[in-house]
């Protein structure tokens, strides 16, 4: 089976550079729009979050530089890795996020792509405000601390 694909059921691939860059919010759980070939694409794996970003245009949410690796087994019908992807809100929160976006200095990002138990995919967001310099020395710090003190006890 070494160099056979594998489809998983459980997938979860996570945005790891996202919390030392932001302060998270507020969390969204929101669907995503996507073709079969990205689907197939996800459940072995080969998605990227690390570069996304979520924008409007219109009413509507899109999530933009979510790469999805191309589908090997696919024919001319493949989907393009970078494309932008609707996100499935619903109205209110839509507005919501909407009104919060007019505030400086915040955006919303993708933090976790997965596959829930009835099989489709979601997509964890959330409303975030950039670190300054300060706050991720105050972090690391932090860490430090708390690594020490397990390592003592």
């Amino acid at each position: 089976m070494g160099n056979k694909l594998e489809i998983k059921k459980q997938v979860e691939i996570h945005n790891r550079k996202a919390s030392h860059e932001y302060v998270f919010l507020e969390k969204y759980r929101a669907g995503i729009v996507l073709k079969g070939t990205e689907v197939k694409s996800i459940r072995m794996g080969k998605a990227n979050l690390n570069d996304a970003f979520c924008l409007f245009i219109g009413n509507e949410l899109f999530v933009r530089n979510l790469h999805i690796t191309p589908y090997e087994k696919s024919s001319f019908q493949n989907h393009d890795e970078k494309a932008d992807r609707k996100l499935l809100l619903t109205k209110k929160e839509l507005r919501k996020l909407h009104n919060k976006l007019k505030d400086i200095g915040l955006t919303i990002i993708p933090i976790r792509l997965y596959i829930n138990e009835r099989g489709f995919v979601k997509l964890d967001i959330v409303l975030a405000k950039g670190k300054k310099m300060y706050d991720k020395r105050e972090d690391i710090k932090k860490r430090d601390i708390e690594r020490e003190m397990k390592r003592l006890s």
